[in-house]
């Protein structure tokens, strides 16, 4: 029911058929954004504290029109180039460099999570004496996260048909990494163990 000043009464009835579609558009579009809120916060803190540097590669896009009748606001845009990967940076001299990737599926990750692109790009890192690895959280399995080297990834694909990494794979050869307050997913000590303590 909405009030006017001049006393009229409108009843309103929410569409919920409209409703329940843009909640459903919503969380298929921000599908992932949580685990990159909370790298995007963990890396922030990192960062304040001097124990690493980390961050958020941007997706180059090319802008065509800007509206500026009321500010600058871009009305037509596209995706210049398919982006690498979500994060890089540097630690203690090394270059890293890592996609975060979030699944619903409980029993694997799905290869086809990864575009070629990105897949080229770490083994290009790797070459280079770069690290590289993936964050990978299973939703629906309480966030579970995981550290998994980009290496056994690449050689995964190679050497198998299958279409996903089992969960039990990924729990053999990936290496938790715990969540918290702050920082949220405190991914450096794991990090650290898997390719500094050599």
């Amino acid at each position: 029911m909405i009030k006017y000043p001049n006393g009229k009464e409108i009843k309103t009835t929410p569409n919920k058929e409209n409703t329940s579609k843009k909640r459903v558009l919503l969380s298929a579009k921000n599908r992932g954004m949580k685990l990159e809120d909370d790298i995007n916060v963990t890396n922030e803190y990192y960062r304040d504290k001097k124990l690493c540097l980390i961050t958020k590669r941007p997706t180059p896009i090319n802008i065509v029109r800007v509206d500026y009748s009321k500010g600058a606001k871009i009305v037509d845009a596209y995706f210049e180039k398919q982006s690498t990967t979500d994060y890089n940076g540097v630690h203690k001299g090394k270059y890293i460099d890592f996609e975060a990737k979030s699944t619903e599926s409980k029993t694997s990750f799905p290869i086809a999570n990864i575009t070629a692109h990105q897949l080229k790009h770490l083994e290009n890192v790797i070459y280079h004496g770069g690290i590289a690895f993936f964050i990978i959280e299973f939703v629906r399995l309480d966030e579970e996260t995981y550290l998994l080297d980009a290496k056994y990834i690449l050689d995964f694909i190679k050497e198998n048909k299958r279409k996903s990494i089992p969960i039990e794979d990924v729990r053999k050869n990936g290496h938790k990494i715990k969540r918290g307050y702050m920082p949220r997913l405190d991914y450096l000590p794991v990090m650290e163990e898997v390719y500094f303590s050599k």
